[in-house]
This record gives C-alpha cells, sequence and structure tokens, in this order.
C-alpha cells in the first residue's frame, strides 16, 4: 500500500509529553572534578537524544561510598564549587538537571538533590530516611531532613529553597510538576513521593546508591513500578553504578523509568560505562488518571508546599520511547496472551454460571452463524455447562441461514454444533423474511438497511420464541468492538438476556477462539474453529458474490477492526484527545496505513460511537473482562444526544 504515514518529528507539548533520562555515569570515587566530567558528558548525551531532564544518582559529585572522607572540609567545600560550575554548564544547553552532593550547613551535613537549568540552581532537597542497619552507616555523617529548621540555605552568596517541601512546575506547564526523594525514602513506610503526588507531582525522581545483593534486583523493579502506580505518577530512579568503593559492597547502576505501574526504561546492571535509560513519559495520562480515581481526589498530602517554577526545555523528538501497543487488548507475548485468554474464559463463564443458577436454567439458546462471535459465545456456554454439570444438550444452538449466508459458515456452524454435541436446529429465514417484506412494503431487490435488518430481527425473534419454548435464556454474541461502533441491529443481535462477548473486542475475540481451538478443544472440533478464525467477518446480511463467496466484509465498511480497537482504547480507557489519538495511531500504523486512511477511520469511530450510544444505553447484562467497558451501568454512562462536533472539528483541522 502507498502513501504510509510518517514517523515525522513529534511536538510534545500539545500531548503533555516529557522526554526523561535516568543516568548512570562513570564514577570518580571522592573526586567532584572528574565527577562533573562525566555528568555533563552524559548530560550531554541525553540533550542530544532530546530529553529535557536527566537524573544523576545519590551523592553522584563525590560518590555514596566516601565513608569518614565526607567530613573532610576540602572536600565539602569542592562539592559546592563543583555544584555551581554545574549551573554555569547547564548554560550551554537546554537541559534540566538533578545531581546528588553532601552538603554542610548550621554544622550539620546534609544528603541532598540539587535541581539545576538555565544556570540556577533552583532547590536542594535533603534526604529524610537514613539507612542504619546492615551494611548502611548513613546516620554516622548525615543528618535527616527532619533535622532542618530553615527554608533556604546560602550559597556562595546565593540564596537556594532548601526542604523537602519543594516541588519544581515547568514553567510552560504547571501540571508537570517534579518531586525529589533520595534512595530509602522509596523503602520508606510512607514514602515522601507519596505526600508529593498528593501535592501535583506527576514526575517523581529518585536519586539512589543501591547495592545489589541477592534477590534485590527484582525487589527494586517492583518497588518503583509500584510507587509509581500507587501515585498515578511517572518515577525515574537513577542508580550508583560498580565505580562505587567495592570493599564490602558492589553497586550495580541500575537506574528504571516507570510510568503507572509499568518500566519503561531500565540500564544494564554492573556495567562500567556511562548509561543512559531514556523514555517519552505521559504526564496528560496521568493527570488523566488522577482526575478519574476518586481515592487519589480525597486524601490530601502531609502539608504545604513550595512550588519552584523551573524552565523545562521541550523538544521535537522522533519516535516515541514508551511501549505502543498497536494491539492494546491483545498482548504480543504468547504464554500472557494464552493467561490472558484462559481469565477471560473464566470470566465469561463465571458470569453465566451464575446467571444460570439464579434464574434457575437449565436450557440456553444461542444464534450461530459460522462466524468469530457466535462461535466465541457458543463456546463459552458449552464450558459453562460443564462446569454446571448440566448436559451440554440443553443449549440449544440455532443456524438461521438466510439470503447472505455462504456454505462455508453454514457448514462451519452445523460442524461444530455437531462435535460439541449441543442440540443444533436449523431454521432458514428467506420465507419468513420475504412474508415480511410484503406486509411493509418493501422491495426485496433494494438491498437497504430495511433489507439487512429485517433478517437480524427475524432470527432474535425466532430466538427469544425457542428460548420461551425451552424455558431458557438467549445467549448474545455481540462484542465490545461491535457496541463501540454501533455495528448491531438495534431490537436484533443487540438484544439478548445475557450478552458473555459485551466486554471483549473483537481483535482479542479471534485470539481467544484460536486459543480455544489449540488449548480447549482438539480434533474435529480444533480444526472446524482454526477455519472459523480465517473466515472474514461480514454480517452476511447480503446475497454472495457469483461464486458463492462472502461479498459484504464488515472492515471495507467500516475500516480495520485492528484500527478501531486501537481507536476505543485511546479515546475510551485513555480518555485523549483526536489530534493525540491520531498522532499515537500514525506512530502504531507508520508502515501499514496512510495519515489520511486513519483519519477518515477516526471520523467514522467518533461519528458512530457519539450517534449510537442509544444502542448502549439499553445492553442487557454481560461480563466486563478488562478495563475498558461500555455498559451503563458500570463504566461508560454517556448521553445519548451528545454531539461529536467538537472532535470532529479537530480532526478536520489535522487533515
Amino acid at each position: 500500500m502507498t502513501n504510509k504515514a510518517t514517523a515525522t518529528a513529534i511536538d510534545p507539548i500539545p500531548y503533555g509529553l516529557v522526554r526523561v533520562a535516568a543516568a548512570t555515569p562513570q564514577l570518580h570515587l571522592a573526586d567532584p572534578d572528574a565527577n562533573l566530567g562525566e555528568i555533563c558528558n552524559l548530560a550531554q548525551r541525553a540533550a542530544e537524544q532530546s530529553c529535557s531532564l536527566v537524573v544523576f544518582p545519590e551523592l553522584c559529585l563525590t560518590g555514596y561510598s566516601c565513608g569518614d572522607l565526607f567530613f573532610q572540609e576540602l572536600l565539602q567545600r569542592r562539592v559546592v564549587e563543583v555544584l555551581f560550575a554545574l549551573g554555569k554548564w547547564t548554560t550551554t544547553t537546554d537541559i534540566a538537571i538533578v545531581v546528588g552532593l553532601p552538603l554542610a550547613v548550621a554544622g550539620r551535613l546534609f544528603n541532598c538533590a540539587a535541581l539545576i537549568s538555565a544556570g540556577i540552581v533552583h532547590g536542594l532537597v535533603p534526604k529524610t530516611h537514613l539507612p542504619n542497619t546492615g551494611e548502611f552507616y548513613e546516620q554516622r555523617w548525615f543528618s535527616s531532613a527532619r533535622d532542618a529548621n530553615w527554608s533556604t540555605v546560602t550559597l556562595r552568596g546565593v540564596d537556594i529553597p532548601f526542604g523537602t517541601d519543594l516541588l519544581f512546575a515547568a514553567a510552560d506547564d504547571p501540571q508537570m510538576m517534579i518531586g525529589i526523594e533520595l534512595c530509602e525514602d522509596l523503602w520508606a513506610v510512607q514514602p515522601p513521593s507519596g505526600s508529593q503526588a498528593l501535592a501535583g507531582a506527576s514526575l517523581l525522581l529518585n536519586l539512589s546508591a543501591s547495592p545489589e545483593i541477592l534477590g534485590k534486583f527484582e525487589y527494586r523493579r517492583n518497588l518503583v513500578a509500584s510507587q509509581s502506580a500507587r501515585c498515578l505518577a511517572a518515577y525515574v530512579y537513577a542508580g550508583s553504578g560498580p565505580g562505587e568503593s567495592s570493599t564490602d559492597l558492589v553497586f550495580p547502576g541500575h537506574s528504571l523509568i516507570a510510568e503507572n505501574g509499568q518500566i519503561f526504561a531500565e540500564t544494564e546492571r554492573f556495567s562500567f560505562e556511562s548509561q543512559l535509560a531514556v523514555a517519552d513519559l505521559d504526564v496528560a495520562r496521568l493527570q488523566s488518571e488522577r482526575q478519574r480515581n476518586r481515592p487519589f481526589a480525597e486524601s490530601a498530602p502531609e502539608g504545604p508546599s513550595r512550588v519552584i517554577s523551573v524552565p523545562l526545555h521541550r523538544h521535537p523528538i522522533s519516535g516515541l520511547l514508551r511501549p505502543l501497543a498497536r494491539t492494546p487488548f491483545v498482548p504480543p507475548d504468547l504464554a500472557e496472551r494464552r493467561e490472558r485468554c484462559h481469565e477471560i474464559f473464566q470470566i465469561q463463564t463465571g458470569g453465566l454460571v451464575r446467571r444460570l443458577r439464579h434464574t434457575g436454567s437449565r436450557a440456553v439458546v444461542i444464534g450461530i452463524s459460522g462466524g468469530l462471535d457466535s462461535t466465541l459465545a457458543l463456546l463459552v456456554t458449552v464450558k459453562t455447562f460443564d462446569l454446571a454439570g448440566l448436559p451440554r444438550t440443553g443449549i440449544v444452538a440455532v443456524t438461521m441461514p438466510g439470503f447472505g449466508t455462504t456454505s462455508r459458515t453454514r457448514s462451519n456452524a452445523q460442524r461444530l454444533a455437531e462435535e460439541l454435541g449441543v442440540t443444533l436446529r436449523v431454521i432458514p429465514i428467506d420465507a419468513a423474511v420475504e412474508q415480511h417484506f410484503r406486509d411493509i412494503g418493501h422491495d426485496p431487490k433494494v438491498h437497504d438497511v430495511t433489507y439487512e435488518n429485517s433478517q437480524a430481527r427475524e432470527r432474535t425473534q425466532i430466538l427469544m420464541d425457542i428460548a420461551n419454548q425451552v424455558s431458557g435464556l438467549v445467549i448474545g454474541t455481540g462484542d465490545l468492538s461491535e457496541l463501540a461502533l454501533g455495528w448491531c441491529t438495534y431490537n436484533g443481535d443487540h438484544m439478548s438476556m445475557y450478552a458473555v462477548n459485551g466486554g471483549v473486542p473483537k481483535t482479542l475475540v479471534r485470539y481467544l477462539v484460536q486459543w480455544c481451538a489449540d488449548e480447549e478443544f482438539s480434533g474435529e472440533t480444533s480444526t472446524v474453529l482454526g477455519d472459523v478464525c480465517a473466515t472474514p467477518i461480514s454480517p452476511e446480511l447480503l446475497p454472495p458474490s457469483a461464486d458463492g463467496e462472502i461479498e459484504q466484509l464488515t472492515e471495507q465498511v467500516i475500516g480495520p477492526y485492528l484500527v478501531h480497537d486501537f481507536f476505543l482504547y485511546q479515546v475510551v480507557r485513555m480518555h485523549f484527545s483526536p489530534q493525540k489519538v491520531l498522532m499515537l495511531a500514525e506512530q502504531a500504523f507508520v508502515e501499514e496505513y496512510s495519515r489520511s486512511q486513519l483519519i477518515d477511520w477516526l471520523k467514522q469511530f467518533y461519528r458512530r460511537f457519539f450517534s449510537q450510544q442509544f444502542k448502549r444505553s439499553c445492553l442487557p447484562d454481560g461480563p466486563k473482562v478488562g478495563t475498558v467497558a461500555l455498559s451503563p451501568r458500570g463504566d461508560w454512562r454517556m448521553p445519548s444526544d451528545a454531539a461529536a462536533a467538537l472532535w470532529l472539528a479537530q480532526l478536520e483541522q489535522l487533515q
């Protein structure tokens, strides 16, 4: 396909993005001047990669393992001189730097972090929790932040804000706020970063010197990821490397960047070379997550904060350095996908078992077409009956061939029902629909929406009436993607008595059916399921082609479900604007679709999503499966009369 989208440079500002780095420099123990050179070189590398901010390890100007050398007046004085030299260096580049240093104040020594940009030391944050057990001995040298009762310190005639109450806000975007803690602070029961997040900090920084012992690697990763999730924040962790003293300990140089529970980037451990972990962080997403999180809104920081405005230059970035799944509902890892499919199947069968027990039903009715959705619903129902100890003959599978039914789908539906041992009924609808056309005065040669929907409603009427005959429930087959787009007939396939697929998007339905073929069933059943997965998606409401093949292909009408499911996730789960959704889609599908194609499909998504809400407002019950759900009783409450004009207008500007 020609005219593909191109991954051009992205201006991060409209999208709430910021590129940051966690740095592990080569360390020269007790040599601030040599460390200054390493820090400047590594910061320059970060700036060349369009980073706005780079975070260095704890006490990186001297090294963490200096021991009693921290008391040396010569070292203390030189550290301050080097700090200001680093400040002067930042006038030559548009990057903010956070470094660690020992700082003597009022007869006490503090383990501090300094934020520097545009030639200014904007603030100094002292460490609160000083470890003093096992291999740690920090209280021998340092005082806790709790021992400081002043708000500024004067260094070389300059008053610099000092304290754990400091937050740093980007001058061009106050919501891009930075909070800083040091190493052990993260391991505390109540890390300072928790209160900083509640005060508005969305970028949490940790300057660390964590030595490596068995098992600590995974614990550290989990701790960083968990704190980013708990705070609904980004967490940038910079760890000291093996250049620290090896007298009794080895430092791995493990630096990480996480966002809302997910690790985005990390450095290789035990490398003696300077390293950077770089990632693009989405502050706008974090703000949205916080707005929808009631525990966050109802909590308060421990005390007032001082917010300092700092220059945080953001430059165009080429390609996103953050995870971006083309299939956000389908894990790319095969093992994880299998586990996900198993869990979804348990949710679906668990919900249906509960509904059968509550209603006392020992029979169900399900329309099967030989397509993906009805096949998945049938498989779920079969496993449900097995789980409930009910005979599969209580499942009445009805295939209702009509004007568009092909021999392939009809054969697959019948073979599957026979192999599974359910009760099969074949009820052609042609005559009934033709009678209906005569009743309402519709010309059957006119293949319009009336022609199509009359078939869907006839099928639903048959299913409902058979359910009355057998005292059973009608099992719905429609999926989440169809509900989002309104690609269902109102009071036709739109309606059932329990909709087992209502929480499953189309891209995941195919994998679930394939998983069933691979893991849950075998023999002829598995063969049929494989062919179902290979069948083009179609409602089969229009006559087939002259050679008997499916003529009505859904994705030729509305666009690929692969793309629509991507839109669905970004719009409903992330609440992103059309401009941001389009930018992400261009990044995700750069090799497949052009910008104009993506815009056309996104317009169609918004038009249908807004105009078809009335169908979602009266959905049958069904189990929620993932983080995206459209039940009006649960996750999604939207007026049926809302206008899409604002969203479509932004897309028009992006043509």
